[in-house]
C-alpha cells in the first residue's frame, strides 16, 4: 500500500539540499490518500510562504515495493 509523507522543513539556501543548522527535515504523515497528504503540504507551504529557505515536498513510500538500494 502507498503511503504518502509531507517532507521538508528549512533549509540552509534555495537547492534546498542542506538542511539549515539546528533544524531537521520533518517527515509528517503517513497519509492513506494524496488528498489528505495535499491539504497537510498546503497548510504547511502557505504557513511559510514568506520564508524562501523554507520547502514542503510530498514523498510516497510503498511497503510492498521499497525502493531498489543497489
Amino acid at each position: 500500500m502507498t503511503r504518502y509523507w509531507v517532507v521538508g522543513g528549512e533549509y540552509t539556501d534555495t537547492h534546498f539540499a542542506k538542511v539549515a543548522a539546528g533544524a531537521s527535515e520533518e517527515w509528517i504523515g503517513p497519509f492513506v490518500d494524496y488528498q489528505a497528504a495535499k491539504k497537510e503540504w498546503a497548510r504547511r507551504a502557505w504557513g511559510t510562504v514568506d520564508s524562501c529557505n523554507v520547502r514542503y515536498r510530498i514523498e510516497t513510500r510503498d511497503e510492498e515495493h521499497p525502493p531498489c538500494t543497489d
